[in-house]
């Protein structure tokens, strides 16, 4: 009973996982859909950055300590509503983009 208990513990806790596709989907307009632009001409490539960087960037614009390219106020407004399990998620699908 308690193995069964286990994996439906197990199993709802990945269906509630983030989605790091789906939440990219408003970053496409400016990075584009593989992040393979320079966002507004301006900011770094992020396909090819890793996981922990990306990460750590959108955890810096949220918290307002970034502002690279002077993108720091735009990139503060994208991630607002980003939970910590969001960023994480963004950051491996983006990071795992080849």
């Amino acid at each position: 009973m308690k193995k069964i208990a286990l994996a439906m513990l197990f199993a709802g806790v990945s269906l509630m996982a983030a989605d790091g596709k789906a939440l990219t989907a408003k970053c496409a307009a400016c990075h584009g859909a593989s992040f393979e632009k320079a966002a507004l001409g301006k900011s770094a490539i992020v396909k090819g950055q890793s996981a922990a960087t990306i990460e750590a960037s959108l955890k810096a614009y949220k918290a307002g300590t970034q502002n690279k390219a002077g993108m720091g106020a735009l990139m503060k407004g994208q991630v607002a509503s980003m939970s910590d399990a969001d960023m994480k998620a963004v950051a491996a699908y983006i990071a795992g983009i080849k």
